[in-house]
């Protein structure tokens, strides 16, 4: 099966039942995107599929209909996006392995709502667990990359 991934084609030979996490991983040695649980409750494997954010855990592959990104195409190859740039600014990452989801999560929630509340966030990003507890650091992040994308 022909997937896109971060810009690239690929042809994956791999049974359309597995998840798109291990064929991110384990076939195309994409390390981003991180297992956490693997039943869609932590948000560590947050990739966006035609620009929507999905669990790639429990995601098959032979059920992905568009251009997959992952943290490791966020952003152009020269210049981070500008929510990886806040999460830099304000330090999120503590010990960062959720990271990559957060940020996949808070890509999505900006592209859906330019200039979201604290009740936006909270809400939209609900489904991502941080271990280290960073959410009012994440929150401003967040806040900080819905300036930037505003101001253009």
């Amino acid at each position: 099966m022909k997937l896109t991934v971060d810009g690239r084609a690929f042809d994956v030979d791999v049974e359309p039942e597995m998840p798109l996490l291990w064929v991110l991983r384990d076939e195309l040695d994409i390390k981003g995107v991180k297992y956490g649980c693997g039943i869609a409750a932590c948000g560590a494997c947050t990739v966006h599929i035609d620009g929507v954010a999905v669990r790639s855990c429990q995601t098959a592959v032979g059920d992905v209909d568009g251009p997959v990104t992952t943290i490791n195409g966020l952003g152009q190859p020269d210049a981070l996006h500008a929510v990886q740039a806040a999460w830099v600014e304000h330090q999120v990452a503590q010990c960062g392995y959720c990271q990559s989801g957060q940020i996949m999560q808070a890509a999505d929630l900006l592209a859906a709502i330019p200039d979201p509340t604290d009740t936006d966030i909270d809400d939209y990003m609900s489904g991502n667990l941080c271990r280290c507890g960073t959410y009012p650091r994440i929150r401003a992040a967040i806040k900080t990359a819905a300036k930037t994308l505003q101001e253009g």
